[in-house]
């Protein structure tokens, strides 16, 4: 895949941008911190973009540890966004309405938007390269929360808004706002510690998490050399 500037990836913290040293080989890519949540993330990844010259970055990435719904994405699996969902941003109402949660997003507000779409040539050539090097890798849309999820009953809350979620983590959407205003595609790339649903530390994977996202940067550094 061809692109004329460099890829800058957005990792939350330090030991997400360890797991990804793969990359700071390549002058293809630069990879930052960006801070937990999705206010630090969309602070920190504007002030690069602005502080860089038109034209250094091709694409924005948000990479990094994150949840997967069990029987979609599990432990130890790979998750390229198809989308990013701020699955919080909205309004609670007291009325059920078609979400069947009393819930409105920030659409149906008029207040913009909530969810933004990843690039979808990334998207494909980044399953393709990650299932040709072997690992396990599925797409869909990734929400992305201010507060992880610890009860079932939130995670069906949350399903009930985005059927079709596949993991949750914490800065892709402020990632994918910082990168619209600058006009600048956006990817997000999530290895898998633990299920989504009620908070249970001792059975997270963080080894095998970060094992993962060391064999997603070799593929990605092959793909996008």
């Amino acid at each position: 895949m061809t692109m004329s500037g460099k890829l800058l990836v957005m990792t939350a913290v330090e030991a997400e941008r360890e797991a990804l040293g793969a990359l700071s080989g390549s002058d293809r890519f630069e990879v930052r911190l960006a801070g937990v949540g999705p206010i630090a993330a969309a602070a920190a990844t504007a002030s690069i973009l602005a502080a860089s010259a038109p034209g250094t970055y091709s694409l924005v990435m948000s990479a990094g540890i994150g949840g997967g719904f069990p029987g979609r994405a599990e432990p130890g699996e790979l998750v390229v966004a198809t989308e990013t969902a701020a699955v919080e941003l909205g309004a609670e109402t007291a009325e059920r309405d078609e979400h069947g949660g009393g819930f409105l997003p920030l659409e149906e507000l008029g207040f913009g938007v909530s969810r933004y779409p990843a690039d979808p040539g990334t998207a494909e050539l980044l399953v393709r390269r990650l299932k040709e090097a072997g690992l396990p890798v599925v797409a869909g849309p990734v929400l992305t929360v201010s507060t992880i999820t610890g009860t079932a009953e939130t995670a069906q809350k949350r399903l009930r808004l985005i059927p079709e979620a596949i993991a949750e983590a914490m800065e892709g959407f402020g990632v994918a706002e910082a990168a619209g205003r600058f006009g600048l595609p956006y990817a997000e790339l999530r290895a898998i510690s633990n299920r989504v649903g009620p908070r249970d530390r001792s059975s997270w994977q963080m080894k095998e998490a970060f094992a993962a996202l060391r064999a997603a940067s070799l593929a990605m550094k092959e793909a996008f050399d």
